[in-house]
Order: C-alpha cells, then structure tokens, then sequence
C-alpha cells in the first residue's frame, strides 16, 4: 500500500502587506493600541482575522509594524529637510516647520504616533520599549550629528555641548507636537519655534 505524502507550501499572501500596514497605521493613530479591537482591524484592512494572525502574528506585532513604518517615513522626511537646508540652523527650522503644518492640517488633533505609544505603552511591553528606545537613540543621533556641525561652522552657540543641545531639541520637538494637538494658532506655534531656535543662536 502506497503512502501519499503531503508538502506543506509556505503561505503566500495575497494582498499588499505595505497598504494593510498603512490602513492599520491609521486605526491605531485614531483610537490608540488598547483601544484598537480586532474588528477595527478586520474592518480597516478587509482581511479575516486568520489572515492578520497568520501574516504578522498578533496585534502586538501589526503594532510594531505600524511604528516600523511610521518611523521610516518621517527618517525619510527629516533627511529630505537636510538636503533643503543651507545650514544647521536652517535645518532645524525646518523640520519645526514640517511638523507645524502637519500639526495645522491635522483636523483630528492625533498628534505623532510615537509620541502617543510612548504615554501609552512606554515600559508597559519590552518590544515596544526596545522599539522607543531605538528610535529615541537614532532621533538624538541625528540631531547631535547636526547641531555638532552647526556649532563646527559656527551656526550654533558652544554654550552646551553637542548631546545637550540634541536632548533639548528632542524634547522641544515632543512637545512642540504634544502642544499642537490643542493650540492650533500658527502665529502662536512660529513663536515657540523662533524661541526654540534663539536658545541655539
């Protein structure tokens, strides 16, 4: 009697991973993790809750991913913000800027996704405090790397050193962001930019 063996194929997915992040990305930016059911999930993507699990694992994990890209981007734009600037001071103000009119046109009041999971889920599961904790890092790199340029072509005052100034700027712009959500006046936000700025000049 012959036996019939069966080969186990790997799963194929049938549908465009990067869009299904995307769509998540926006449930989870309106309503937060916790509060993010499957079914919102099921309804934004129009996968089977099989297919979600199968594909990334657990909501956990379709989080992640949604962070992963989230952080992409905006490493993308704060790069592109580099290349249109003259100097290091005028990079800065420019991703003020960058985030003062997404700030402005965001009629949801959602502010940035990061900063949200941060006063959400910071220290709350190891993965996602690996992930802030990554991106934290890689943020006040790149802003140590340009305000230490600035201060090198004398941009920038040597009043403190490089990593200070980085840290500053990165709390600055947190909350900067964390204000927009509430104060929407654009003359109110350029003002806190200028102040920002004239603490580097």
């Amino acid at each position: 009697m012959k036996r019939s063996f069966q080969i186990d194929m790997p799963k194929v997915e049938t549908f465009n991973r990067d869009l299904v992040v995307a769509q998540a990305t926006e449930v989870f930016h309106d309503k937060g993790y916790n509060a993010t059911s499957m079914q919102d999930l099921v309804d934004a993507t129009g996968l089977n809750r099989s297919s979600i699990y199968n594909s990334f694992g657990c909501k956990l994990h379709l989080y992640l991913d949604c962070l992963k890209a989230y952080q992409y981007k905006y490493q993308k734009k704060n790069s592109n913000v580099l290349l249109d600037a003259k100097n290091a001071i005028e990079a800065i103000e420019l991703l003020f800027n960058m985030y003062l009119e997404e700030m402005i046109s965001d009629s949801n009041d959602r502010g940035c996704l990061i900063t949200n999971c941060k006063s959400e889920m910071a220290n709350h599961d190891d993965k996602i405090t690996s992930f802030l904790n990554r991106d934290q890092k890689n943020t006040l790199d790149f802003l140590e790397d340009l305000v230490s340029r600035g201060q090198n072509q004398g941009d920038i005052n040597t009043n403190k050193i490089a990593s200070e100034y980085a840290l500053y700027l990165f709390s600055s712009l947190q909350g900067f962001r964390m204000t927009g959500i509430l104060v929407q006046d654009k003359d109110h936000l350029k003002g806190i930019i200028k102040t920002i700025l004239q603490t580097l000049i």
